[in-house]
């Protein structure tokens, strides 16, 4: 039900919904929202513009346009040492995500590091909120039966992995 890979979020054409770490604006930028941006194309901008602003912790959800799923859904991440308290606002931004893909029925979601790149969460303590908010969450949300974790590279991969493992009680064998 959860799994971890390395790849890119835009390009995750089995998943019905991708999670966008967005800005306030809800804006093209860099990072994960730019490569969204970019593989949607200006439609996506468009559809954005009248649901922002959003707060930290905050989902929307709009159409995905040229990506190749249903849905994108919009969190903006908490930055960390500014935005209090970052613990709760990150675990918000995917439970608030899951319960929206919930409500629409969706089946599959795939999320970035939210809030673990640029807005400088520290990469541990970001993959720990991630996965317990979700492992929490999931019972909540019947419908959703895939939460991917799509991140950028192999350290934060083993790292999400790492702890999904510890999490889920399936320590590795040495």
């Amino acid at each position: 039900m959860i799994e971890c890979i390395q790849g890119d979020i835009a390009h995750q054409p089995d998943i019905e919904a991708v999670v966008n770490a967005a800005n306030a604006q809800l804006r093209p930028g860099g990072g994960v929202a730019g490569a969204l941006h970019r593989a949607a194309g200006p439609e996506l901008d468009h559809a954005c513009r009248p649901l922002a602003p959003i707060r930290p912790g905050e989902a929307v959800i709009t159409g995905a346009f040229a990506l190749p799923n249903r849905h994108v859904i919009h969190c903006l991440g908490p930055v960390y040492g500014v935005d209090r308290p970052a613990e709760a606002l990150l675990a918000d931004c995917y439970r608030n995500a899951l319960m929206l893909a919930e409500r629409e029925g969706l089946r599959s979601i795939a999320f970035p590091a939210l809030s673990a790149g640029a807005f400088g969460y520290p990469l541990e303590e970001a993959a720990r909120v991630a996965l317990e908010t979700a492992i929490a969450t999931l019972p909540d949300c019947p419908h959703i039966e895939c939460v991917r974790f799509v991140l950028l590279d192999a350290e934060t991969t083993a790292c999400f992995q790492r702890l999904l493992d510890t999490l889920q009680g399936n320590q590795p064998t040495l």
